[in-house]
């Protein structure tokens, strides 16, 4: 059985958040049955792109100091990382880490500090499905333990990011966009995120969903108020948790569905324990959905011999807002087939490229990327 802990917290309020997450660990047995005092512990957090806490892109920076005072407190020493989307330099990550507001995280003595070891490590395991072989930021070598501490969001691409899709920030880099050009379909793509989170083997998660994104998630969504914390020892049962939380079928997410498929969750979900509160202790809510359910919406969902012309018809593309664009190029640089080229005004797409993994809406600093289906043939499909 897994434990998936929640408890309510509406605020980020310091003292707040220590409490919430402290009840959560002691819901899950105490740190003592996970990690030992002198262990150095891996905080992989979610820093996608460098954006203010209040717009909920990444882990708030108040949630990450409360986790990291508790383990230091435990006796235990901290390294908070993660590969955010784009360059994997120290340039980079100094920039996105005063973004995010982490400066202030590190301590003086050295117990707590952020990471800026750009190098990476390639490594080859024969008991995954699809990546046999990845190279992973090499940071985790140093860690006893890793613990994944994600946001709650919904996304573009995959419907809900939490515990599995962050431990994609383990992989360096830009060579995030060369999986994504090797691996289109919504089955493979997610089928790999999934290998990179057990290849990552987090020993314990906790979930940033106090407040969380919806709508155009992963990064240009609004904020939405859950007030929970939760944790887990199973990155995989706090998914099905969390998407729950929230009103989403855990099945409409494919990581999830990839989860239950390999056996790392039962289907009926009846392998999870809850030691603190209960789903039905929070207020229901359901909330928006991205426009876009994936790449390769129309897989398994239509005979295949119908895909390729409704696919050409109802493929969603990225369109651009002229008065939010600048024309930086960070969507030209983060796309991973070369689809985007700068115009004038607006970047151009050429469509015949794009394979619609939506790295350019995920990764554009201005928001000025929106996702674009016909709407008509999308009701049609759905019926």
């Amino acid at each position: 059985m897994a434990k998936v802990s929640l408890r309510a917290c509406t605020h980020y309020d310091y003292s707040l958040v220590r409490e919430g997450l402290q009840r959560t660990i002691d819901d899950l047995g105490g740190l003592e049955r996970y990690i030992k005092s002198g262990d150095t512990v891996l905080l992989k957090v979610n820093l996608l792109m460098k954006k203010a806490p209040e717009k909920v892109t990444t882990t708030h920076p108040v949630f990450v100091k409360a986790l990291s005072d508790i383990l230091v407190a435990f006796g235990a020493r901290v390294i908070i990382a993660d590969s955010p989307g784009g360059p994997y330099n120290k340039g980079a990550l100094e920039s996105v880490y005063r973004g995010c507001g982490y400066l202030d995280l590190p301590t003086e003595d050295g117990a707590v500090r952020l990471n800026y070891d750009t190098r990476t490590k390639k490594i080859s395991r024969d008991d995954l499905i699809l990546l046999k072989q990845m190279e992973v930021i090499a940071v985790m070598e140093e860690a006893d333990h890793v613990f994944d501490v994600c946001k709650l969001k919904t996304h573009g691409m995959t419907v809900y990011t939490g515990a599995v899709k962050n431990m994609f920030g383990t992989i360096p880099g830009i060579l995030k966009a060369e999986y994504h050009f090797k691996m289109p379909r919504i089955t493979d793509f997610t089928q790999m995120l999934v290998d990179v989170c057990v290849n990552a083997g987090p020993t314990l998660t906790f979930m940033d969903a106090i407040v969380g994104m919806e709508g155009a998630g992963p990064s240009a969504g609004d904020p939405v108020a859950v007030g929970a914390i939760i944790a887990s020892d199973s990155p995989y049962h706090l998914d099905v948790v969390a998407t729950r939380l929230v009103g989403i079928d855990p099945m409409e997410v494919p990581t999830i569905e990839r989860t239950v498929e390999r056996g790392l969750v039962r289907e009926d979900y009846g392998d999870i324990e809850f030691p603190g509160l209960q789903i039905e202790d929070f207020p229901k809510r359901s909330i928006k959905r991205p426009r876009v359910g994936g790449i390769g919406f129309l897989e398994n969902k239509v005979p295949q011999l119908l895909q390729k012309p409704l696919n050409r018809m109802m493929n969603p593309k990225p369109v651009f807002d002229p008065e939010s664009c600048v024309l930086c190029g960070d969507c030209m640089r983060a796309c991973p087939t070369g689809a985007i080229t700068l115009g004038k005004v607006i970047p151009r797409v050429d469509l015949d490229k794009c394979i619609r993994c939506f790295c350019c809406q995920e990764l554009c600093p201005h928001e000025a990327v929106a996702i674009y289906r016909n709407p008509v043939l999308e009701k049609i499909i759905r019926l």
